[in-house]
């Protein structure tokens, strides 16, 4: 079985995808918060460093990956494919107005994993069909991470159940209290961003939400 192969498996089973997003955390703990992640159970870590040097977000990229084991959640770059394989990350995100999924590849690596966002049906089957390995769809709800996104609601997340095939994680408002709703709207993976970051508690928040996900194995 090729790496890239692996991953996917690997991503196959994910269901709780965590974000580090240095809009919300000093950089300077986005280890910590990481290895806290990885100690709570979480599927996924990606590592979102808007309006940073790329010497300094590769820098972060390095720390990250030196506290996530191998056998632990997969490691996900936002953004700058060309950084990818020097830290280590299993694979690259991009948005609807980033590089396509086949460039996105090229440049990270032919064995990295490439998620693309999505903000409708036409979109998530677009993202599919380019070859991207996992989809994000949202934003679900008004979110402070992307205050320029018009959120797109619950109905399209069975909508894009009934038509694509590759992993969908929803994203956008999501959180322990909009939780309930998502899951049964049809969602079975989930990105929880702000309100993770600013619980308090991350452990026992990461805790809550994996026993709520369980609910709707």
């Amino acid at each position: 079985m090729s790496l890239l192969e692996q991953r996917r498996l690997r991503l196959s089973f994910a269901r709780f995808y965590a974000i580090v997003d240095t809009g919300y955390i000093s950089p300077d703990d986005a280890p910590a918060i990481t290895r806290q992640l990885v100690q709570s159970g979480v599927d996924l870590i990606q590592l979102r460093a808007k309006n940073l040097p790329l010497d300094r977000i590769a820098d972060i990229g390095h720390r990250m990956r030196s506290v996530i084991p191998w056998s632990g959640p997969l490691f996900i770059l936002n953004d700058h494919p060309e950084l990818v394989s020097n830290m280590g990350a299993d694979g690259i995100h991009v948005g609807q107005d980033d590089l396509p999924v086949a460039e996105a590849r090229a440049q990270a690596g032919e064995e990295v994993l490439v998620g693309k966002s999505t903000h409708a049906l036409d979109q998530a089957i677009a993202a599919e069909w380019e070859g991207a390995d996992y989809i994000g769809v949202g934003p679900l709800f008004a979110t402070p991470t992307k205050p320029d996104y018009v959120p797109v609601g619950l109905a399209l997340i069975r909508q894009v159940r009934e038509r694509v095939h590759v992993p969908q994680f929803c994203i956008g408002g999501v959180n322990e209290e909009t939780l309930p709703n998502v899951l049964a709207a049809g969602a079975r993976r989930i990105v929880i961003v702000s309100a993770l970051l600013k619980s308090g508690d991350i452990s026992a928040y990461c805790q809550r939400v994996r026993e709520r996900l369980g609910q709707y194995a």
